[in-house]
Protein backbone atom coordinates (compact mmCIF):
# COMPACT_ATOMS: atom_id res chain seq x y z
CA UNK A 1 0.00 0.00 0.00
CA UNK A 2 0.90 3.15 -0.25
CA UNK A 3 0.90 5.45 2.30
CA UNK A 4 0.63 9.73 1.94
CA UNK A 5 1.42 12.91 3.98
CA UNK A 6 -0.49 15.95 2.14
CA UNK A 7 1.11 19.48 3.04
CA UNK A 8 1.13 22.85 1.56
CA UNK A 9 -2.25 24.16 2.38
CA UNK A 10 -3.29 27.43 3.52
CA UNK A 11 -5.27 30.74 3.23
CA UNK A 12 -4.76 32.85 -0.16
CA UNK A 13 -6.64 35.55 -1.81
CA UNK A 14 -8.75 35.17 -4.94
CA UNK A 15 -6.36 34.92 -7.63
CA UNK A 16 -3.59 33.92 -5.61
CA UNK A 17 -1.03 30.65 -5.93
CA UNK A 18 -0.36 27.77 -3.91
CA UNK A 19 1.34 24.31 -3.85
CA UNK A 20 0.48 21.31 -2.23
CA UNK A 21 2.72 18.39 -1.82
CA UNK A 22 2.40 14.84 -1.00
CA UNK A 23 4.90 12.58 0.07
CA UNK A 24 4.65 9.17 -0.51
CA UNK A 25 5.83 5.79 0.80
CA UNK A 26 5.24 2.39 0.14
CA UNK A 27 7.11 0.36 -3.16
CA UNK A 28 3.90 0.48 -4.81
CA UNK A 29 4.25 4.03 -5.21
CA UNK A 30 6.25 3.84 -8.60
CA UNK A 31 3.85 2.05 -10.36
CA UNK A 32 0.39 3.57 -9.48
CA UNK A 33 -1.39 6.01 -10.98
CA UNK A 34 -1.85 9.57 -8.53
CA UNK A 35 -4.59 11.58 -7.82
CA UNK A 36 -5.44 14.57 -6.13
CA UNK A 37 -8.76 14.80 -4.64
CA UNK A 38 -10.59 17.62 -2.92
CA UNK A 39 -13.66 17.59 -0.34
CA UNK A 40 -15.53 21.30 0.07
CA UNK A 41 -17.85 21.72 3.24
CA UNK A 42 -21.06 20.19 2.94
CA UNK A 43 -19.74 18.33 -0.57
CA UNK A 44 -18.69 15.11 -1.73
CA UNK A 45 -15.01 14.10 -1.89
CA UNK A 46 -13.72 14.77 -5.91
CA UNK A 47 -10.79 14.31 -7.96
CA UNK A 48 -9.11 16.90 -9.02
CA UNK A 49 -5.99 15.70 -11.02
CA UNK A 50 -5.04 12.49 -11.86
CA UNK A 51 -1.15 11.43 -13.13
CA UNK A 52 0.03 8.37 -14.47
CA UNK A 53 3.35 6.37 -13.62
CA UNK A 54 4.74 8.16 -16.79
CA UNK A 55 3.31 11.84 -16.53
CA UNK A 56 0.28 11.51 -18.04
CA UNK A 57 -1.95 14.21 -16.68
CA UNK A 58 -6.22 14.74 -16.44
CA UNK A 59 -7.72 17.44 -15.20
CA UNK A 60 -11.08 17.81 -13.80
CA UNK A 61 -13.20 20.69 -15.79
CA UNK A 62 -13.36 22.99 -13.24
CA UNK A 63 -9.48 23.59 -12.61
CA UNK A 64 -8.45 22.60 -16.36
CA UNK A 65 -6.17 25.27 -16.97
CA UNK A 66 -5.39 26.56 -13.30
CA UNK A 67 -3.79 23.71 -11.82
CA UNK A 68 -1.13 21.62 -12.51
CA UNK A 69 -0.01 18.46 -11.26
CA UNK A 70 3.45 16.23 -11.40
CA UNK A 71 5.31 13.57 -9.81
CA UNK A 72 8.62 13.11 -8.72
CA UNK A 73 9.45 9.47 -8.65
CA UNK A 74 12.79 9.15 -7.71
CA UNK A 75 11.43 11.15 -3.88
CA UNK A 76 8.27 9.44 -4.08
CA UNK A 77 6.87 13.06 -4.18
CA UNK A 78 3.36 14.40 -6.23
CA UNK A 79 2.64 18.12 -6.25
CA UNK A 80 -0.27 20.30 -7.03
CA UNK A 81 0.44 23.53 -8.54
CA UNK A 82 -2.81 25.77 -8.45
CA UNK A 83 -3.01 29.07 -9.76
CA UNK A 84 -5.85 31.92 -10.28
CA UNK A 85 -7.11 30.32 -7.24
CA UNK A 86 -11.24 31.01 -6.60
CA UNK A 87 -13.26 30.81 -3.47
CA UNK A 88 -14.76 27.49 -4.45
CA UNK A 89 -11.27 26.24 -4.73
CA UNK A 90 -11.70 26.31 -1.18
CA UNK A 91 -11.14 22.35 0.65
CA UNK A 92 -9.70 20.35 2.45
CA UNK A 93 -7.02 18.51 -0.57
CA UNK A 94 -5.47 14.59 -0.23
CA UNK A 95 -3.45 12.50 -2.13
CA UNK A 96 -4.07 9.37 -3.28
CA UNK A 97 -3.36 6.00 -5.41
CA UNK A 98 -6.20 6.36 -8.19
CA UNK A 99 -7.10 2.75 -7.40
CA UNK A 100 -7.76 3.40 -3.98
CA UNK A 101 -5.67 3.06 -0.55
CA UNK A 102 -5.28 4.80 3.14
CA UNK A 103 -6.59 8.83 2.72
CA UNK A 104 -4.17 10.76 4.50
CA UNK A 105 -5.07 13.51 6.64
CA UNK A 106 -5.57 16.15 3.93
CA UNK A 107 -4.33 19.76 3.82
CA UNK A 108 -6.89 22.56 4.21
CA UNK A 109 -6.80 24.91 1.21
CA UNK A 110 -9.09 28.08 1.89
CA UNK A 111 -9.39 30.71 -0.77
CA UNK A 112 -11.24 34.31 0.80
CA UNK A 113 -10.32 37.87 0.77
Amino acid sequence: QVQVVESGGGLVQPGGSLRLSCAASGSDFRFSTMAWYRQAPGKQREVVATITTGGFSNYADSVKGRFTISRDNDNYMVYLQMNSLKSEDTAVYYCRPLQGGPWGQGTQVTVSS
